[in-house]
């Protein structure tokens, strides 16, 4: 056991603490280490992936067996195809630039006449079905569509029947072409009927004259002779006016056949033997890469709204403040109830985390390696972030250094360090003020671990922030300082109240602890500028509870190579 405090004030008198944490005159505080770290943004993006792997993979799987579910429970849709050649009528001679422009509209033109209505209705009763087939389901979807720079169209129909889909794409092209012939014959059936009038009306003529002359076939007298030939002349008339009429409807009957499209089938439809949709397993796959990607879009859209410190570079984003270190979550210590278990660094020293406080401890022992750190004190913005356990595990590793440590609870509104390390809360820190004559370490107790010692809070008073400014405290903390090696100090979170700056002008520098779980950017920027408001030194940061997949700070301590093992 190391020589009481109270003892060894003889031996070691009080020496004063400097104004605001500064070292003595000549002496040059080292800048604390700042780690400047630019991971690439490919490693951070795959880290984060990564982390949540299971939240998209889950979506992916989600989407994609909905799909699937989907898929086998819809209605198969079956396709028939069939194919029109368009000869468009030209009038003889070579082919210009007007005639290719005048085929795609005459291409565009029938494709639209296909569908509709009064076409649909001729093809469902030539079909035997009624007209409503096209509506009701039966028929889901009919297009036509011109085949880019040919004269063909292609007729596609879908139904849940591949027995009908087949036969309406059959019945379809014939029904138009019937359709597109008499549109176009009746340009010329005036003339036709009208030609074909006369033919009539002559052919009636001749016949009459022949029989005339028949009656007359040997004439008797020289009239009958006269009559005769007025029959013959007459005839021959009527047979040129016949020979030329019917000429002329010969001539027409070759301008309509010239001047009319012709329309053939050179595909028909074939009886479909696989569906066409649903495609299960392309829709499956699809909603499976739709649910990741929305996973992960979900994913960076968190990531980018979190804005808790979970990097040196997340905290250089903020204030310019040295990184002291990381230290992981505790596993299986309430963040509510202490107790003993808090002493990770008691109870196993060979444990990763044990080694990432006396990392902590390192870096601020390099910190002041010419004036020599004696007295610090430990803060954090908000209330449960984790200071009370770092600064209790931070003083046993200072004591396993073989430091002669004091530990002070100046959390006097809600103090804990009592109940980490199983000591009765008073007397303590409040019982010292309150007896200006008695000597601090009167109060200070051993505690469990060999060179480190606690001082408790006390009764809670009513004005913890006029006792903690008093020249008492300024006083008890010279004593203290003067017959220890190390120092610290549980203060109060800074956004909550004023004890941790009042404090903070009395020691050599303060360390902020930022719970990486919870703690925004703005509290610490907050937390940090209170400090600089009084001019007190911010010595650094320790991340406290961070997880091993942290966005760009990974927890590298190996637990097998710390535990002993090979």
């Amino acid at each position: 056991m190391q020589k009481p405090i109270d003892q060894a004030v003889a031996a070691s008198p009080p020496t004063p603490i400097h104004n605001n944490g500064a070292p003595p005159s000549g002496a040059v505080a080292p800048a604390l280490f700042r780690p400047q770290i630019q991971e690439n943004e490919l490693v951070v993006y795959a880290r984060l992936i990564m982390q949540w792997a299971w939240l998209i993979v889950l979506c992916a799987l989600l989407g994609g067996v909905a799909a699937y579910v989907a898929s086998r429970l819809s209605a198969p849709i079956y396709q028939a195809t069939s194919t029109l050649l368009i000869n468009e009528a030209r009038t003889p001679g070579a082919a210009n630039y007007q005639d290719l422009l005048t085929s795609e509209r005459v291409s565009r033109t029938y494709a639209e006449l296909l569908t509709r209505r009064p076409i649909l209705a001729r093809v469902a009763t030539q079909l035997g079905q009624n007209p409503n087939i096209f509506d009701n389901g039966a028929v889901t979807n009919l297009s036509v569509t011109p085949v880019r720079d040919t004269q063909l169209i292609r007729i596609s129909v879908e139904g849940i029947s591949p027995e009908l889909v087949t036969a309406v794409a059959n019945t379809l092209p014939p029904v138009f072409i019937a359709e597109i012939q008499s549109i176009q014959s009746a340009r010329f059936a005036g003339s036709k009927n009208n030609l074909l009038t006369q033919l009539e009306t002559l052919d009636q003529d001749i016949a009459a004259t022949e029989a005339a002359l028949a009656r007359l076939d040997v004439p008797q007298t020289a009239l009958e002779e006269q009559e005769r030939q007025q029959l013959q002349n007459a005839l021959t008339q009527f047979q040129a006016s016949y020979t030329n009429l019917l000429q002329s409807y010969e001539q027409l009957r070759l301008v309509e056949a010239q001047s009319m499209d012709n329309i053939t089938v050179v595909e028909p439809a074939e009886v479909p033997e696989t569906p066409i949709r649903p495609r299960t397993m392309t829709n499956t796959l699809l909603a499976a890469i739709v649910g990741a990607m929305l996973a992960m879009g979900v994913v960076f859209l968190l990531e980018y709204l979190d804005d808790r410190i979970h990097s040196p570079s997340d905290l250089e984003k903020v204030m310019d403040a040295a990184w002291l270190g990381a230290v992981p979550r505790i596993p299986d210590v309430s963040t509510k109830e202490y107790s003993r278990k808090q002493l990770i660094t008691e109870r196993e020293p060979r444990h990763p985390i044990s080694e990432a406080y006396r990392g902590v401890r390192t870096n601020l022992q390099f910190s002041n390696v010419d004036t020599g750190l004696r007295i610090l004190l430990m803060t954090s913005a908000n209330p449960g972030e984790g200071k009370t356990t770092t600064v209790a595990n931070l003083a046993v590793t200072m004591a396993q250094a073989g430091l002669r440590t004091v530990l002070i609870d100046g959390d006097l509104r809600r103090p804990m360090q009592h109940k980490v390390f199983e000591l009765s809360q008073s007397p303590g820190l409040t019982d010292a003020l309150l007896q200006p004559e008695s000597w601090a370490g009167a109060f200070v107790r051993p505690t469990s671990v060999p060179n480190l010692y606690l001082l408790t809070s006390g009764v809670v008073p009513p004005n913890p922030a006029e006792l903690l400014g008093s020249q008492r405290m300024q006083h008890l903390l010279s004593q203290i300082a003067g017959d220890a090696d190390m120092v610290l100090i549980d203060a109060p979170p800074l956004l909550a109240v004023t004890d941790a700056q009042i404090l903070g002008r009395l020691v050599q520098g303060v360390v902020m602890t930022i719970d990486g779980e919870s703690t925004g950017r703005t509290a610490v920027a907050r937390a940090a500028a209170a400090l600089a408001q009084v001019n007190i030194r911010l010595m650094g940061v320790v991340l406290n509870r961070v997880s091993k997949s942290a966005r760009g700070y990974a927890y590298s301590h190996s637990d097998y190579y710390y535990a002993g093992k090979k």
